[in-house]
């Protein structure tokens, strides 16, 4: 294959994957673990953004994960966990798949980076680990496709 033939061969790179923003707060410890007779309710917040990175194929993908929990009946705070894990990436695709890739095959890729950090924090903070359910990022484009549709 020549050069210009593996020019044109799409592409996807990621150059680095890596926690731009890690916050954990557990306010109301220990005094929370005497307090709770049941299992917290606990809200999981997962966003999405992505940048420009130096030349036109270069982007950052930030994977925003928010989970907090409070206990049931009080509704006081057990924890919150904000996470902003990044992946800095390459695209050697037609310019219409940008937004595809950069919202849907990215976040896939990544996600399960994130989650892991998610349950390692909230494991090593005293809590059990916080397994966040699996996300659909497909789903979450086309529900976007089609509110920007509305409009």
């Amino acid at each position: 294959m020549t050069e210009k033939e593996k020019q044109n061969v799409p592409s996807i790179q990621v150059n680095a994957q890596y926690v731009k923003d890690l916050s954990f707060e557990a306010p109301n410890m220990p005094q929370i673990l005497l307090e709770m007779r049941s299992a917290p309710s606990i809200n999981v917040d997962i966003d999405v953004q992505v940048n420009k990175a130096g030349n036109d194929n270069t982007f950052t993908v930030d994977l925003r994960t928010k989970a907090t929990a409070e206990t049931s009946d009080t509704k006081k705070s057990v924890f919150v966990c904000d996470l902003t894990y990044g992946a800095l990436v390459s695209l050697n695709v037609p310019k219409e798949h940008f937004e595809p890739v950069l919202l849907v095959e990215i976040p896939t890729l990544i996600f399960p980076y994130a989650r892991a950090l998610v349950a390692n924090i909230t494991r090593e903070a005293g809590f059990p680990p916080l397994q966040i359910n699996p996300v659909d990022f497909g789903a979450l484009y086309q529900n976007k496709l089609a509110n920007e549709a509305k409009k």
